[in-house]
């Protein structure tokens, strides 16, 4: 064989040998990633539930509101969108900006069924107007659709989050959204 050939042969092996790769993402349970080792087999959240370790930090391209906690900790919000099914999904990015690792167990919401400990089980969307506040819907074992397994986050590391509410009223176009611990931010309905 020739050497050309070789590094042709070579360079088709790694690009199999990189697709295989990529094919095993680890969505093993039909297209749901698993972060919180806690959470039952069986949950269900509709959206991805963090960044795995090792994976490349978010970069989203806007911003709808910032909050700023304790210890150096910041939320971005990048978007809250209606979903066809009446749902609203909030999506932002966790930041420790701190010195010390942060887990989020202070986010979670209070309820003594609820399984997800590490989460943003505890945010909630206030419409002003309407007099309303919006929790953090459930699945049927308890789970919030929200993200969970937000462990040891450390200095300077950024992770992936979200949460999905009932939809407000389609006359309603900004909300607040809270996260305890966190001041609130008035952010815009898109969708």
């Amino acid at each position: 064989m020739s050497s050309r050939m070789a590094r042709a042969a070579g360079a088709a092996l790694a690009v199999v040998i990189s697709l295989a790769v990529a094919g095993c993402g680890g969505e093993g349970d039909g297209g749901e990633k698993k972060t919180d080792l806690d959470a039952p087999k069986g949950s269900a959240a509709p959206r991805s539930a963090g960044t795995p370790a090792g994976a490349p930090e978010p970069r989203p391209s806007t911003t709808i509101g910032e909050l700023k906690g304790p210890d150096g900790i910041v939320v971005t919000l990048h978007s809250a969108v209606r979903d066809k099914g009446g749902f609203l999904t909030v999506d932002g990015t966790v930041t420790n900006r701190g010195g010390k690792p942060f887990t989020s167990l202070t986010w979670r919401s209070k309820e003594t069924e609820l399984k997800s400990q590490s989460s943003v089980s505890g945010a909630s969307l206030i419409d002003q107007a309407g007099k309303k506040r919006y929790l953090v819907l459930r699945d049927t074992d308890g789970e919030c659709l929200c993200t969970t397994g937000l462990v040891n986050i450390r200095p300077n590391e950024s992770r992936a989050l979200f949460a999905q509410f009932p939809a407000p009223p389609d006359e309603v176009k900004d909300v607040d959204f809270q996260l305890p611990t966190m001041p609130s931010v008035r952010i815009k309905i898109s969708g």
